[in-house]
Parts: structure tokens; sequence; C-alpha cells
């Protein structure tokens, strides 16, 4: 019997899942490697301008919304306190190990337990080692979890000559970029908040963009917010799920002119809107490409900015050396630098996994192998939660959470490793295919975030009524709906635990 569950990461993943165990009579450990719960949104990782991509009411839990007085669009700061303010409502502190670092991890398949080794940092600074073990484990540490950051020829040149690079999520003093030349690498949403960020204070600020994506005003028109067009079922319909069904067929058969249509009205309003032809910065490409990785929300003032000259754009282009204080740009371009931020993505690892279980859990491009995006095929007492980047990556999180206790204790049975390996080979080719291949190593969902959240609770016959989902297709998805799902868990196992 599953009773002692460990989980690794205190973001939405783990703090969501630590929730839903605890409520249902599990003993959980959960170990965080940082002083505070909050995964990227912790003070250890918050850039100068951080806020979130979904509205306030789209980006909370389902049984515990954020305070009323917060913004629409909450700063990093406020959702790490409301994901503290959720440890704290539901008794959770008590279960959580700051400053823990998970070292190792080994399945000991005689007693069906894992060993899960910590390095723990006491009070006064020593570190301590500690093995402890769990029937179960729960990876929640996240595919944001490790930086990463381009090596530049004559990377050497630049350190040596006072020259500082880090990636955004390491850069969260503001005042270290005072009266500096930097270098902004990228051009999604952290790329282009910390720059919009810093403008003000340095010498010269410029962004340096591989390629030119559309980002999506939070005012579509300066009127609709955009949550309306883009976080409802209506907007997943309008690109290719990886099967049709429905109205999604209707819209990719005899409907595709209707849907077209309504991408081009759109893609239309927002070149006017934010000026793109005029500051030569409209990507030439339509604006279903934003499936392929994510909506990229406009920072306020952002295109203002660079047609004022604050910011400067170095557009499809990339840093080619190197020296001393000057970078040579691929477009033969050289500029001052003392400072290069880079928003260049992340790698997904889990170094504590032990080689073995590692090669069962991803295959040979480093694609994680994940059945629902939540289990390895074969792989006995483990799962993960989170590795599944969305729209609603915290309603994915606890819904993930609720679809993992239902299955540990028995609600469903998933189909034979054979049907299992057939399911996850088909979605990591479709994956593959849409989005050009930058699909985070197989974690990557989006815009699919509600055909995601329909297929776990279809597995748990717990799906939310028709009416609700009608209304879903009408305007922006509340997470308050899924509220009822815990209890009715709750009430299923209410004897057996």
């Amino acid at each position: 019997m599953i009773k002692d569950v460990c989980i690794i990461g205190a973001g939405f993943a783990g703090l969501t899942s630590a929730r839903v165990f605890s409520a249902l009579n599990y003993n959980i450990t959960l170990y965080e490697k940082e002083a505070d719960v909050g995964g990227v949104w912790s003070a250890s990782r918050r850039y100068p301008g951080l806020t979130t991509q979904n509205t306030r009411k789209t980006y909370e839990l389902s049984d515990f919304p954020m305070p009323s007085n917060y913004p629409e669009w909450p700063s990093g700061e406020q959702v790490q306190h409301y994901m503290q303010s959720y440890v704290d409502h539901f008794n959770l502190n008590d279960n959580i190990h700051l400053n823990t670092k998970v070292v190792s991890t080994k399945y000991k398949k005689g007693v069906q337990k894992w060993a899960v080794t910590v390095a723990q940092k006491n009070d006064d600074g020593t570190i301590e080692e500690l093995t402890n073990e769990f029937d179960y484990l729960i990876i929640g540490n996240g595919i944001f979890s490790v930086p990463s950051v381009p090596t530049y020829k004559g990377i050497d040149s630049f350190t040596e000559a006072g020259g500082m690079i880090c990636h955004t999520s390491e850069f969260t003093d503001k005042e270290k970029a005072r009266g500096k030349n930097v270098l902004v690498i990228g051009y999604g949403k952290s790329s282009c908040d910390v720059a919009n960020a810093i403008y003000d204070i340095t010498g010269s600020t410029h962004v340096v963009a591989r390629n030119l994506i559309w980002k999506i005003p939070k005012l579509i028109a300066n009127k609709l917010n955009y949550k309306h067009l883009f976080l409802s079922r209506m907007s997943e319909a309008l690109f290719r799920y990886i099967h049709l069904r429905g109205v999604d067929k209707f819209f990719h058969t005899v409907g595709n002119p209707i849907r077209k249509s309504m991408l081009s009205s759109v893609e239309f309003i927002v070149e006017r809107q934010l000026g793109l032809s005029r500051l030569g910065l409209h990507p030439n490409k339509p604006l279903e490409s934003i499936a392929r990785s994510t909506v990229s929300l406009v920072s306020d003032n952002f295109y203002q900015n660079i047609e004022e000259g604050n910011i400067g754009i170095k557009k499809n282009t990339v840093i080619k050396e190197l020296s001393g204080r000057q970078a040579t740009l691929s477009n033969g371009d050289v500029v001052p630098v003392d400072l290069i931020v880079c928003g260049t993505g992340w790698k997904q690892v889990c170094p504590f996994l032990d080689e073995e279980t590692l090669a069962k859990v991803t295959d040979e491009e480093g694609n994680f192998r994940l059945y629902r995006s939540m289990l390895p095929v074969g792989v006995e007492r483990l799962a993960f939660n989170g590795y599944n980047s969305s729209f609603f990556s915290q309603l994915n999180c606890e819904i993930g959470a609720l679809w993992l206790a239902d299955y540990i204790n028995g609600g469903f049975s998933l189909p034979s490793e054979l049907e299992q390996n057939k399911i996850v080979d088909e979605r990591l080719a479709w994956m593959e295919q849409r989005t050009d291949g930058k699909h985070s190593k197989g974690t990557n969902i989006i815009p699919f975030s509600i055909h995601h959240i329909d297929e776990l609770l279809g597995d748990m016959k717990m799906n939310i009524g028709r009416f609700t989902r009608f209304k879903q297709w009408l305007g922006a998805l509340n997470p308050e709906v899924y509220s009822k799902i815990l209890p009715r868990l709750q009430k299923k196992y209410q004897n057996q635990q």
C-alpha cells in the first residue's frame, strides 16, 4: 500500500501535489532547494519587470482565489506570496523542507521503495546529507529548472575585461545594469520585460532577436482583454490538435475558411495596433505560428520605447563574437556591451535520477516519454507533474495531481505498456512536427491546455458538465469550476485511507 509520498520541487506542481495527496491522507514530504516556495516565482529567480502572462482570475488554483486587490496581471512577487498563502492555508509548511537539494534517487525494487538522498542546509550554514525511503516519488522540479546560457566565441575576453553574462532568471537586481551597455538576448516575454525594466538606468539597451515572433497586446484594439480570445476553448479549436473531433474537426475541414478569417482578423488588428510594419518588426509569418511555442504578451509600452529610441533592437541576428567590451553580430553590426542578459530558454534535466531510470524516462534525443505528460512507461512508482508547459500551467498541475491520486488509488486503469508507448510516440512526433522541434523536450502542450485537462478528467470520469464547457467556448476559462473534483475524490476514497 502506498502511504509515504516524496515530492521534489515547491512550484505549482509540487505544491498542488502536496495539497491533493495530503487531503487524501497520504504522508507527504516535499524537498525544495531554494529558500522559499514558488519555483519560477521564487525570489531567487525573479527578474525586474516580471509579471504573469495570464490574468489574475485565470492564474488561480481552483479552490484558492488570488487576493481581489491584485492587479489584472500580478507581479512575480505577488504570485510567490499567493503560493506561500496557499501553503499556509492548507497547513503544508511542516511537510516542506526548504534549502534542501535532492542529490540522488534510487528505486529499491525488492521493497518497492524510492531511496531519496538530500543535502540539507542547516541554520548554521552546514550541509547535512540524509537518506529516506518513500513508497512513491513525484518529480515536480519543473521544465524551467536549469537556465540555458549560450557559450559565445570570445567569452573569456569579455569576462576578463569586466563584462558580465547571466540568464534572465539570474538577473534579479536591476541596479546591476545601471550605467552599463546592455544586450538582452531573445525576443520572448522575459527578454522584452527585462529590456523594458532597465532602459531608464542603462547607458544603452539593445534586444538581440534571432527571430521575430508575434506578440499579443493585453488589450486587443485597446479594448478587449486578450484572455477572451486566447484562453478559451474557441481559441484552442483554431489550432490543429493531434486528433480532430466535434467543433475542432469542423474548423479544420469544411470550416477552415472561417477559422482562417478569424485568425486573419486578429492578426490585422494586432499588426496595426502595435505598428509592426512601420517599425520593421512584422514577423512575416501568420499569427497561427504562435501555436509553435507560446503566446508572448507585449511588455507595457515596449514598442513605444523602441519607436522613441529608448530600446534598440537588432533583429534576425545573433552574437557572432565578443572581443573585450564589444560584440560583433552576425549582421555585421558592432556594439558596445558590458552586460549580457540571456532570455534563451531552459534545459529540462533531472540530475538526481540514476542512469538506468533516466534511460527509461527519456529517449535518445532527450525527450521525456510520459504517458499523459505524467507517467514514464514501465517505471514503477514514479510520476512527473508540471511537465506540461501550457497557458494554464497552475491548473494543469492541479488536475495532474488529482489524476495521479485517482490512478494510485485504483480509480482507473492505464492502457497496456505497448499502447502507452504507441500513444507517446504519436504525441512526440506530432509535437515535433507542429513546433518545428521547439517542444521543450516533449513537455510543451501549448496551446492545448484545456484539451489536456479534458483528457485527464476523462480518464477519471469526472469531467465538468456540458453547459460549463459551453461557457468556456464563449470566454476565458475560470479555474474555480474545477474546485469540486478534489471533494469528489475525498468522498470516493474516504474509507480507503
